[in-house]
């Protein structure tokens, strides 16, 4: 069992399995970590030079998202993450918005397929579970955009 856990490209998901422990699941392995689920974003948020609050205060200004912010972890490799339900609880699953390939409708759950094909089977609504993903994808094309006009003005400055 991992005491802490750095979020990387191949982080699809982490998963609350209770108040202490958090299971996540990578492209190729998974790792059991001794922390809840939102501990290791906030560890992530921190270890990336930033906190979770800043995080969520860069959110809201960039996207004008208010409420289940979808986080950048790190902005340089565009992870970002997004809670299926509130912060407040322990028990918040933690999606990786750059490995989704779709999400399956069914009549009593929803599924989340990643592109390496892993599946996760989520007791949530496709309806909230598909505004969580727009709510992500908001806030990487505003991120996109910021980088795309920084770039313009250092081109337009040499």
């Amino acid at each position: 069992m991992l005491k802490e856990y750095e979020i990387n490209e191949a982080t699809q998901a982490i998963i609350p399995i209770d108040n202490d422990k958090s299971m996540v699941y990578e492209a190729e392995t998974e790792y059991l970590v001794d922390m809840p689920s939102n501990k290791i974003i906030n560890y992530n948020c921190n270890y990336y030079g930033s906190s979770y609050a800043g995080r969520c205060e860069g959110t809201k200004s960039l996207a004008g998202i208010k409420t289940k912010f979808p986080i950048i972890i790190e902005e340089s490799r565009n992870i970002i993450f997004f809670p299926t339900s509130s912060t407040r609880g322990q028990q918040t699953y933690w999606i990786s918005l750059n490995n989704i390939k779709k999400i399956v409708k069914y009549p009593d759950n929803t599924v989340i397929e990643f592109k390496n094909g892993h599946k996760l089977r989520m007791s949530m609504s496709y309806y909230s579970l598909n505004n969580q993903l727009c709510r992500a994808n908001l806030l990487l094309g505003k991120l996109y955009e910021r980088k795309l006009q920084k770039q313009d003005t250092l081109l337009k400055e040499n």
